[in-house]
């Protein structure tokens, strides 16, 4: 999601596909930036095929 969108809980769905070529990214640690006006996090998420 790169948008800004109103207060509230979203449901974003991981689809573990590469945008270059549409194959499936390797298993490994990801990180995702959570970004607000006044806060921002780095987290991680780990993808296990």
């Amino acid at each position: 999601v790169n948008e800004e969108k109103p207060a509230g809980k979203y449901h974003v769905s991981f689809n573990a596909l590469s945008t270059t070529n549409n194959q499936p990214i390797a298993s490994g640690i990801y990180f995702y930036k959570l970004q607000t006006a006044n806060f921002s996090a780095v987290k991680k998420m780990i993808l296990l095929r």
